[in-house]
């Protein structure tokens, strides 16, 4: 075999080993994203939710967010000086319906997007990792707030096309788009029911709009408000484990959490 053909080979087995593919179900749909918002641009939440559900369970989400990309993590124990490394996998972007050549992001609320979450193996990130990502982010770009008819389905689409326009075809890991919906300790200790915490919308220069909240109801969602995938299991000291087991270890669960409590794991 020639030096040539090693390298080359080389070069495609870190390249494959720099993504994960993620399985999900199989498409049995072809609806596209802009004929996703013609056709729910009347729509409320709870129809629009159900509409979005039925869709990424037939499996109408664009490839590419199928190819989930490593975020690098560690944390040193204090009693022990031990270092622990951890590598998670996350979508390059948020949630979207549709096709290759014709897709657009979704806004849902936390069932929803636990549910969708589920069939994907994957969950929702912490606060900790919504910043992790941002940092590892190829593709930053500054958030556009917009302030009229915030939580209907005409805004969405606007924003979509907003951040495209933004976008301009980079490719690769994107974050400062939307704020995140996350799991967080506050949503169990927030006396209010049936809350949603989100976290993030950074800046270009790593602030987030938005401190972790749990001021919400769980079925306001906005055009701000996006559905981050992470997969289930979690590669730490070269070692799989599932997210769960991660944050309930006291010292590992600092790789994934920075909160005082790390004990919400989803939404349900």
């Amino acid at each position: 075999m020639s030096r040539l053909v090693i390298i080359l080979l080389l070069f495609l087995w870190a390249a494959c080993s720099s993504v994960k593919k993620i399985q999900g179900p199989e498409r049995t749909s072809s609806l596209t994203g802009t004929e996703f918002y013609r056709q729910a641009f009347p729509m409320k939440w709870k129809e629009r939710d159900s509409f979005v559900v039925k869709e990424i369970l037939a499996g109408n989400i664009p490839s590419f967010l199928k190819r989930f990309i490593p975020v690098n993590t560690s944390v040193v124990d204090s009693s022990t000086g031990k270092t622990w490394s951890a590598t998670y996998y996350v979508a390059s972007d948020y949630l979207s319906v549709g096709t290759d050549d014709d897709w657009a992001r979704i806004h849902i609320t936390p069932y929803a997007a636990q549910r969708i979450a589920d069939s994907f193996d994957c969950f929702l990130p912490t606060k900790k990792m919504a910043d992790d990502i941002y940092k590892a982010a190829k593709v930053k770009l500054e958030p556009v707030p917009m302030y009229a008819f915030r939580d209907s389905t005409p805004t969405m689409w606007h924003h979509h096309l907003i951040v495209e326009g933004q976008r301009k075809g980079k490719k690769g890991l994107i974050a400062g788009i939307q704020k995140d919906v996350v799991i967080s300790g506050k949503v169990l200790r927030d006396t209010r029911p049936e809350r949603v915490a989100i976290y993030g919308w950074h800046r270009l220069d790593g602030k987030p709009i938005q401190p972790l909240y749990t001021g919400h109801i769980y079925w306001w969602v906005d055009y701000s408000q996006g559905i981050r995938l992470i997969y289930r299991k979690i590669k730490v000291n070269g070692k799989w484990m599932d997210y769960t087991d991660v944050l309930k270890d006291p010292v590992l669960q600092r790789l994934l959490c920075d909160e005082e409590v790390c004990d919400f794991f989803r939404y349900e």
